[in-house]
C-alpha cells in the first residue's frame, strides 16, 4: 500500500479520531484538527494534531501550511467536523442557524478547497465528507443540521464532477446513529425509539464509519466517486 498523507478535520474525538486512527494503522501519515482540546492519545496513535478552527480562513490555512511541512502535501482530506444547535425552527435564532451552516458546510468547502490544489498537482486525490442520514431524511428539531448536511452532498457530488479528470474522488459518508457523546447524552427511551427505527437493532460504532472512510481513502476505491454511503444499520432505507 502506498503511504499518503491524510488530514482529518474535528479529529479529537469520536468519530474522526476514530477514523485517524484507523487511517494511522492503515499506513498513511495522519494529521487532525481540533477546535479546542487536542487528542490526549495523539502521540501513541502517531497523529499530528494541528489546531484549527473550520470556520476560520487563516487558522484554517496555517493547519495545511503546518501538515505540509511536517508530513508533505495533503492527499486524503476526511472533512468531519461538525456542530449542532438543535431547536424547532420556530424558536432557533438566526446564529444557530448559521453557526451551523459555517461549520458543517462552509467550513468543508474551504477545507476541499485548499486541499484540491495539490490533489490535482499530484493527480491523485481522495475527499470524503462526513454528513448524516439526517441530510437525507431530515430531522425535526434539526432543521439547521440537516441542511448542512444534506448540503454536503450536493458539494461532494459537484466536486466529484469538478475534478473526477484529475483523479479526485470525493464521496460522502451518512453515519447513523452511532456510540459517541452525543448520544451518550439521549435518555434510555430516546435511545429505545432510536433502536426501534435500526434494522440490525443495535448502534453502530465509531469504528464502522472509520473503516467505510479508509476503504474510500485507498487505491481499491479508484472508480469510486459521487458516492453517498450510509453506514446506519439500514435506517435510512425508509
Amino acid at each position: 500500500m502506498t503511504s499518503r498523507v491524510a488530514l482529518v478535520t474535528g479529529g479529537s474525538r469520536g468519530i474522526g479520531l476514530a477514523i485517524a486512527t484507523k487511517l494511522a494503522q492503515a499506513g498513511h501519515r495522519v494529521a487532525v484538527t481540533y477546535n479546542s482540546t487536542p487528542p490526549a492519545q495523539a502521540e501513541d496513535v502517531g497523529l499530528l494534531a494541528v489546531q484549527a478552527d473550520v470556520t476560520n480562513v487563516n487558522q484554517l490555512d496555517a493547519a495545511f501550511s503546518t501538515v505540509e511541512e511536517q508530513l508533505g502535501p495533503v492527499e486524503i482530506l476526511v472533512a468531519n467536523a461538525g456542530i449542532t444547535r438543535d431547536n424547532l425552527v420556530l424558536r432557533m435564532s438566526d446564529d444557530d442557524f448559521t453557526s451551523v451552516i459555517e461549520t458543517n458546510l462552509t467550513g468543508t468547502y474551504r477545507a476541499s478547497k485548499r486541499a484540491i490544489k495539490n490533489m490535482m498537482r499530484g493527480r491523485w486525490g481522495r475527499i470524503i465528507f462526513i454528513s448524516s442520514v439526517v441530510g437525507l431524511g431530515g430531522q425535526a428539531g434539526q432543521a439547521n443540521y440537516a441542511a448542512s448536511k444534506s448540503g454536503l452532498i450536493g458539494l461532494g457530488r459537484s466536486l466529484a464532477k469538478e475534478f473526477a479528470s484529475r483523479n479526485v474522488t470525493v464521496n460522502i459518508v451518512a453515519p447513523g446513529p452511532i456510540e459517541t457523546d452525543m448520544l451518550a447524552a439521549l435518555n434510555e427511551d430516546q435511545h429505545a425509539q432510536i433502536l426501534d427505527l435500526v434494522p440490525l437493532g443495535r448502534i453502530g460504532q465509531p469504528d464502522e464509519i472509520a473503516a467505510a472512510v479508509t476503504f474510500l481513502s485507498s487505491e481499491d476505491a479508484g472508480f469510486i466517486t459521487g458516492a453517498v454511503l450510509p453506514v446506519d444499520g439500514g435506517l435510512s432505507m425508509g
